[in-house]
Parts: C-alpha cells; sequence; structure tokens
C-alpha cells in the first residue's frame, strides 16, 4: 500500500512539476555517498529543474524541481533489532524550488539554493517518518552539478539523525 502511495505521489510531483515548465527543462543524474553519523552508503537521485521564474523585480529565480533518489541501507549492528534500524534501502520522491541569484552571464549564477518536500518508502535511524525535508546547497553547470544535501524530518518524528549527501550530477537540457 505505501508503495502505490509513493508511485501516485511520485507522478502527482512529476506531473506538476513538467506542467509548470513553460520551456525547458533540465534533467541531472546524480549520484554519490550519504552519510549518517560517520557511516557512508551510496545514493542515487535523478532531478528535473524547469525553467527559471523571476521573483518579482529581485535578482532571483526560482525553478520548480522534482526529484527521485534512493538512500542505500547500511549495516550497523548497534541498531539492529530496534524499531528503527539501517537496514533499509529508502526510496525518495520529492518537489519543491531551486533558488539562483543573477543573471545568466553572472559567474555566480551557477551556485543554488534549493528546498524539497518528499515522501520516503523506508524506516531508519535517519529517515524516520513519511515526510522529510530536504536542502541543497551546490552549483549547477551546463553539464555538470556538485552538491551537499541534506534530507531530515525536522524534528517531528521519531530518531532525527537526518542523512547527509555529497552529490555529482551530470545533466542535459530538454
Amino acid at each position: 500500500m505505501l508503495s502505490s502511495t509513493l508511485a501516485r505521489s511520485t507522478l502527482a510531483l512529476a506531473l506538476v512539476g513538467f506542467a509548470t515548465a513553460a520551456s525547458a527543462v533540465h534533467i541531472e543524474v546524480e549520484g554519490g555517498r550519504s552519510y549518517m553519523d560517520s557511516y557512508g552508503t551510496n545514493t542515487a537521485f535523478i532531478e528535473a529543474v524547469c525553467t527559471p521564474h523571476p521573483i518579482g523585480a529581485s535578482r532571483f529565480t526560482w525553478s520548480p524541481e522534482v526529484s527521485v533518489g534512493w538512500v542505500g541501507g547500511r549495516s550497523i549492528h548497534r541498531f539492529d533489532g530496534t524499531r528503527y534500524s539501517t537496514r533499509d534501502n529508502v526510496w525518495l520522491a520529492a518537489g519543491g524550488a531551486r533558488l539562483h541569484y543573477g543573471s545568466e552571464s553572472d559567474w555566480y549564477h551557477g551556485f543554488f539554493y534549493s528546498l524539497q518536500g518528499a515522501v520516503q518508502t523506508g524506516r531508519t535511524r535517519a529517515l524516520s517518518s513519511v515526510g522529510e525535508f530536504i536542502n541543497s546547497v551546490g552549483w549547477q553547470g551546463k553539464y555538470v552539478s556538485f552538491q551537499v544535501r541534506h534530507i531530515s524530518n525536522g524534528g517531528t518524528k521519531g530518531p532525527n539523525r537526518g542523512e547527509t549527501l555529497a552529490l555529482i550530477g551530470v545533466g542535459l537540457d530538454l
């Protein structure tokens, strides 16, 4: 039942994200490592960043974005047998906005901050609730991106260790 809810949520987020795109979509495939405390695991995301929109008369722009990601489980024996172990693989579906500053010709325009709301399938010491928040800081070029991402439930339920990810992505414009 949870997987069908996640599938419906993923589809809805994707449709909303692509419906708001006026012309172009930038697709990124990202991979890297995720850490809870000092324990690492592999992670991967696919992200769609839509056409930027100005925020009033400011130099800030925002772009709708949707993503689907995976954070691998890990074996940490001290958490085995507890309600929230660390062994679950976690799938996430998220939607939100990516913020940039300046015009496309400015050297710093590639830097961004992103905020997304997410739903997820697993229950771990780091990601213990259905709803999660995703914050990312990074740099996006035409074909490559680098970012640090943190996923957490913000202390709304259960343990709240969170996952901190270092991601490298390759992308293209559609």
